[in-house]
């Protein structure tokens, strides 16, 4: 998945909890990238600025906290930013951070979801940004225990927070799917499996063994999105990853992919992603590094 795409050896050694950076710059120049690590990453006075997180792009405003889960690319590019002093922290810490035993614990529930969704990067609000930034910026003038502790306070408030957003799709990643409900998982295991070929409510809704009206309401309370959205986003995903990993068009792809209307495809994918499908090829490759 990610041999064509720049891996970052991090400046985190093995015997330290967490590293973090603060820089001020007039442009981002980091090329496309993954690590091992998890990343949070604040950004101020970048507005116009271009983000990409896994099969996401979005050009971003004036404040920006992001967590990055480990081996997923991400990259900020200048794009139209016109700022002379972009402030950036950056704070890397280890996957065994939190063990899996310590985050099954019962205090630990908020932290085990934030750390499990940042596979697909996390985007935190604007009201979240300004309660902590404060905090983040000022966790480099702590030391020791003091600072590991920070780092673990302000995780958990991350943790807490509301109105989180996540970024990427999960079928980008090959994420399994988790929502606390064996039909639901099912239906989106079947849709994951065959993505490719006509899906209608009726199949997703005898899986789900329910009739379809009650399908559609429960699909919509358990994740927040329709049958046809959920199944538009695990489409869009794997569109994504083909629009980085092969050189099929943009039609081929579409049709591969169970879209039968490449209009319908450019569409949907504008929609979701603020670009298109040829906007989103381009950011790939004209920044990827072969090693």
């Amino acid at each position: 998945m990610t041999s064509n795409v720049m891996r970052e050896i991090t400046p985190l050694t093995p015997g330290d909890c967490f590293t973090i950076f603060s820089r001020v710059k007039e442009k981002f120049d980091f090329p496309l990238h993954y690590h091992d690590e998890y990343e949070l990453n604040l950004i101020i006075n970048a507005k116009g600025a271009k983000r990409v997180v896994g099969g996401h792009i979005e050009v971003i405003d004036d404040l920006e906290l992001v967590l990055v889960g480990p081996n997923v690319y991400h990259a900020w590019f200048t794009h139209q930013c016109q700022s002379q002093s972009i402030t950036e922290v950056t704070i890397q810490f280890h996957k065994d951070l939190f063990d899996d035993k310590f985050l099954r614990r019962n205090q630990l529930s908020f932290v085990k979801n934030m750390i499990e969704r940042s596979q697909r990067g996390i985007l935190f609000s604007p009201e979240t940004i300004a309660a902590l930034k404060d905090r983040i910026y000022s966790l480099n003038k702590k030391s020791g225990f003091d600072s590991v502790l920070e780092l673990l306070s302000i995780l958990h408030d991350l943790s807490i927070s509301r109105n989180m957003k996540t970024l990427s799709d999960s079928s980008f990643s090959n994420e399994q799917f988790h929502y606390n409900s064996r039909r639901i998982e099912k239906v989106f295991e079947y849709m994951n499996s065959h993505y490719n070929m006509q899906i209608t409510l009726a199949e997703v809704a005898k899986i789900a063994n329910m009739p379809e009206a009650s399908f559609s309401r429960f699909i919509k309370k358990r994740t927040g999105k329709t049958f046809i959205d959920s199944l538009n986003e695990i489409r869009l995903g794997h569109a994504s990853r083909m629009l980085i990993d092969t050189t099929n068009t943009v039609a081929e792809i579409a049709y591969k992919c169970g879209f039968n209307n490449i209009s319908n495809f450019n569409r949907i994918f504008k929609r979701k992603k603020f670009c298109i499908p040829k906007d989103f090829r381009e950011t790939y490759t004209g920044n990827r590094i072969f090693i």
